[in-house]
């Protein structure tokens, strides 16, 4: 029955896991054939592409009469009947002062805090504290007690306007942050916590604050070649970096388990993502790269493979000492092969049990302070070279957020993995 599915094109009404994950999978067998130095390369279709992108991050349709999120009391909603208590009991006691005339107040705060209904009710009330006051007065039928009720009254139907607004704005909020967090399940997607014999976390902050996606992406999977790492940053910002960094990670995904070595896997990226670029009709599209770090980890060698396209450079945390890995040879960014060649520098480094991975993109070594100092990546990370991956991401989150002055303007996104004894072992000896 999956052969079934698989051709008889994409999916038209996704409503359940299964079939999101299913679009995606339609997103690569619906490519052109395509050969090129006697090797096949599928190609995606923009249109296709396109259409399984928005199935894959649509999510269900959102009632209407969606229900206010139950929130715990919060002594500011007492505000307005405060002022109304205030505003009365001040009026009692110096009628000349015309507090009356607060009465207007109550309802304008209610429209920030209370639905259509509740600042209505609102307005309603100081209203009748307003007659009330009149009547005790002898006020009834003046000119000033029929201009303030009249005025309560027209700042009570403002209010209910803008409560309604604002609910409004709230609820379109509401979707639009579950639209995003939907394709960040999909695109990033939770990475186990081992595969084979390593330890895999993750750490991930769009620059946006309301943002759950942005261009930094990662993955991590268990092949038979060994456990093998991607992390990456695409140049730019928005919905174009969005849509660049999931074709990316569909790549990656599709051939992350067939392809021989590293430098085959990444000319795969390079070549799909090359297809993305030309038949995208953004002006940008050709200018658009993506600086990636590819790492594979064998499960019968204490060592790790790395071709590093234009990345910052990942830490080796290893006996409490830190430091970077620098290639021996520059790789191009994925979309610049063009210009600067499709040579793929492999570098081996040792990497036994205990050893551990930090793979970080700009936005973690590119955070400033006040002054405009870059983060010290590798003197703060000292400090924390003995800790486990969790740990050591949590100390490096902490540090970055009370290192960094005003609103950050870049994605973050880093990944941790070490290297442990397999099951069944004691101190790295078979039992």
């Amino acid at each position: 029955m999956a052969a079934g599915r698989r051709h008889a094109g994409p999916p038209t009404s996704p409503t359940g896991p299964d079939s999101l994950h299913e679009a995606g999978r339609e997103r690569f067998h619906l490519r052109d054939q395509r050969h090129e130095a006697g090797r096949g390369v599928r190609r995606i279709p923009r249109n296709h592409r396109l259409t399984a992108l928005r199935q894959v991050i649509a999510p269900k349709r959102f009632s209407r009469r969606m229900p206010e999120a139950a929130r715990r009391f919060e002594p500011a909603l007492l505000t307005p009947l405060l002022v109304i208590v205030l505003a009365t009991v001040a009026a009692v006691l110096n009628p000349h002062l015309e507090f009356y005339r607060f009465f207007g107040v109550p309802p304008a705060l209610a429209a920030a805090m209370f639905s259509v209904a509740g600042t209505v009710g609102i307005g309603l009330l100081a209203m009748a504290a307003s007659f009330g006051l009149a009547a005790a007065d002898h006020g009834l039928g003046q000119t000033p007690s029929n201009f303030t009720l009249l005025v309560v009254g027209g700042v009570t139907v403002a209010a209910a306007y803008a409560s309604r607004m604002r609910q409004h704005r709230e609820f379109t909020l509401a979707e639009v942050r579950a639209v995003a967090e939907t394709a960040q399940r999909v695109l990033l997607r939770p990475v186990p916590h081992r595969l084979g014999p390593v330890d895999v976390e993750v750490l991930y902050q769009a620059a946006a604050a309301q943002a759950r996606i942005g261009g930094d992406f990662y993955e991590a999977r268990q092949t038979p070649h060994g456990v093998r790492l991607i992390i990456g940053d695409v140049r730019g910002k928005g919905l174009p970096a969005v849509e660049a960094a999931s074709v990316m990670l569909s790549s990656f995904r599709v051939h992350v388990r067939d392809a021989p070595d590293l430098p085959d896997l990444a000319r795969r990226l390079e070549t799909d993502m090359t297809y993305y670029c030309e038949d995208d009709p953004g002006d940008d599209a050709l200018e658009r790269f993506i600086t990636t770090l590819i790492i594979e980890i064998p499960a019968e060698e204490p060592v790790a493979r790395l071709v590093n396209c234009g990345h910052p450079p990942p830490l080796l945390l290893h006996g409490g000492e830190v430091r970077e890995v620098e290639p021996s040879a520059p790789s191009p960014p994925v979309n610049m092969a063009a210009l600067l060649g499709d040579h793929y520098q492999v570098d081996t480094i040792a990497f036994a049990t205990g050893d551990r991975l930090l793979l970080y993109t700009d936005g973690v070594s590119e955070t400033r302070d006040g002054a405009g100092t870059f983060y010290p990546l590798t003197q703060r990370v000292r400090r924390w070279a003995c800790a486990p991956p969790r740990e050591l991401l949590d100390h490096l989150h902490q540090d970055l957020r009370a290192y960094v002055v005003g609103v950050r303007d870049d994605d973050l996104a880093a990944l941790a993995a070490q290297r442990v004894a397999p099951v069944g072992t004691v101190s790295g000896r078979e039992r």
